[in-house]
């Protein structure tokens, strides 16, 4: 979708006017640059609209959103399926 990536590329700009800091040092919840911040916001924003139309009102609302997708999208792949047996070790001669 070129939204995001237009996005992304916005959260790759915003890194790149501090060539200087490390990502730790970009990414301290205390310390990051504004801009950065508000270019991640408008990334999950838009990465929210491939999901749903409505925004998600929490970090937890997007996670258990998402889990309960991939729940919903592997459940075939799991139906049925047993255990693998433990394989023995053959012993050594």
């Amino acid at each position: 979708m070129v939204a995001v990536e237009s996005a992304a590329q916005a959260v790759l700009d915003a890194r790149a006017q501090f060539p200087d800091s490390s990502l730790a040092d970009l990414y301290d919840p205390l310390s990051m640059p504004p801009m950065l911040t508000k270019a991640h916001k408008a990334l999950d924003l838009a990465v929210d609209k491939c999901y749903r139309k409505e925004p998600f009102k929490s970090e937890l609302e997007r996670v258990e959103y998402l889990f309960a997708l991939y729940e919903e999208y592997t459940s075939a792949l799991t139906a049925g399926a047993t255990e693998p047996a433990l394989r023995r070790r053959k012993p050594k001669r």
